[in-house]
């Protein structure tokens, strides 16, 4: 199987069984090993006291991006820590894109980084480890 259709059919396994973030309406625009791109749309109930997207949900973004980055070689692999930086706000009505990766691989551990932007503006910095787990998405040799 080639790279690129085993993170294809990882990400599809993957976000199949992710309730959570299809409920916020985040979506796959690209995967490739070891990278994804996810975009979100911040609608009203997104936002917080301050009329800004909640920061839990811009760190859910990235943090889907990143699950769906470090999952991309048919390998089960959760999260082992991850920090964010906030730079900027997340607004009412805009797409926010998370693309996230991969700095290292090694073993079962891996290291990702994931940019979060509002049209041309970089709103976070998130950074995840990973711990590959057992378990695979899917059977390679049923296709």
């Amino acid at each position: 199987m080639k790279p690129q259709d085993r993170a294809e059919a990882s990400a599809a396994a993957l976000l199949a069984e992710d309730a959570a973030s299809r409920s916020l309406g985040i979506t796959l625009e690209h995967v490739a090993p070891g990278f994804a791109a996810m975009t979100m749309r911040v609608e009203d109930w997104l936002l917080n006291g301050h009329g800004i997207c909640h920061g839990g949900f811009v760190f859910t973004l990235a943090d889907t991006a990143f699950a769906v980055a470090c999952n991309s070689y048919n390998r089960r692999v959760v999260a082992q820590h991850n920090v964010i930086t906030y730079l900027a706000p997340g607004l009412r009505g805009t797409t926010l894109r998370a693309e996230a990766i991969e700095i290292s691989r090694t073993g079962r551990s891996g290291l990702y980084d994931v940019s979060v932007w509002d049209g041309q503006t970089k709103i976070a910095e998130f950074r995840g480890a990973s711990r590959e787990v057992s378990g695979r998405h899917f059977n390679e040799a049923e296709g």
